[in-house]
């Protein structure tokens, strides 16, 4: 069955964009000097960087590094461990100990690194607080948007430029205005995201409710690129290769197999919206080897290619908070 652009306001996507809500913290404004690295810990918070001025370089374990320029949001749903540095192959520090030797001034600007080129970024955590736990299934480990662009909202460029400008002065209560303005950014890029998906994706509340399937769920989700098999799956989750393939179909309605083909070409369909990242990102995002592999599975789903989604997906009314 071939899925069409999200464009009923009554759908369940709609249902999860009025769900949605960002609380931001900032954790600082880095104003980092080339040659610099830092790495995040993984742990069960929500975390974004933002990228006022300079470029960068994200990496995630298992991944090739993803690019970051000025004016995209790179948002971590999971809190999923990363680094970020200024080139590919720079060393790293823990931030966490990089705060503690660099206190910070004016209650948020850390200042780091070498004497080089300057890269300016907001680097913070988020919670979302809503009652639908089919939000959390449909992001992906991973999201790069670009928060200065149309396909976000029309306003956000002028938003945009009054954050860089807040960054670039010392005024106090800073902080608290640059949580303010990324909890729009953070809002607006997940709901760009959301409306960017094909139709509804969430799996069954019961399937995510159930400990085995929920965890097989949550895998496909934030590890689309792993070559999973049945077989990995069910012995990741601890059962066996019958017993979870039965549960699966049982709990989602389909085989795991054809479950996370989906899950992968509703996110691939969900990046072309947003508009950032290139063809061969994406497949490497999502699990697939070539971009032409990509490219043969999208067409056969949406019957279109996804340059063709990408049209479609930037001639669609504008996502704006409501």
């Amino acid at each position: 069955m071939v899925r069409q652009l999200n464009a009923h306001p009554d759908d369940a996507v709609s249902d999860l964009l009025s769900r949605l809500q960002v609380h931001s913290a900032v954790y600082c404004l880095a104003e980092l000097g080339a040659p610099w690295g830092f790495r995040v810990v993984g742990r069960d918070v929500a975390k974004f960087h933002l990228m006022l001025q300079g470029q960068a370089w994200l990496a995630l374990d298992r991944r090739e590094p993803l690019p970051v320029a000025t004016g995209e949001l790179v948002i971590l749903p999971y809190g999923t461990a990363h680094a970020v540095t200024d080139q590919p192959g720079s060393r790293v520090e823990g931030l966490d100990r990089i705060l503690l030797d660099h206190p910070l001034s004016d209650g948020a600007r850390l200042a780091y690194g070498g004497d080089g080129p300057v890269t300016r970024m907001l680097c913070g955590g988020f919670g979302l607080r809503q009652t639908a736990p089919q939000l959390a299934a449909v992001l992906p480990e991973v999201l790069t948007v670009d928060a200065t662009g149309d396909r976000i909202a029309p306003w956000t460029k002028t938003a945009f430029e009054a954050l860089d400008a807040e960054a670039a002065r010392s005024v106090p209560g800073a902080k608290a205005v640059f949580a303010k303005i990324a909890d729009v950014f953070l809002t607006q890029a997940l709901r760009a995201f959301l409306v960017g998906l094909p139709g509804p994706a969430a799996t069954p509340a019961a399937a995510l409710a159930d400990p085995q399937v929920g965890e097989a769920v949550r895998l496909m989700h934030t590890q689309p690129e792993r070559d999973w098999t049945v077989g990995r799956l069910a012995h990741r989750v601890g059962m066996s290769r019958s017993l979870f393939a039965d549960r699966f179909r049982e709990l989602v309605g389909e085989p795991p197999m054809r479950h996370l083909t989906r899950i992968r070409l509703t996110q691939a369909a969900a990046h072309l919206a947003t508009g950032v990242r290139t063809l061969h990102q994406i497949a490497r995002l999502c699990g697939y080897d070539t971009d032409a592999a990509l490219s043969k599975a999208f067409k056969r789903e949406y019957a279109m290619t996804p340059g063709e989604y990408r049209a479609a997906a930037s001639r669609r009314p504008l996502v704006d908070v409501g």
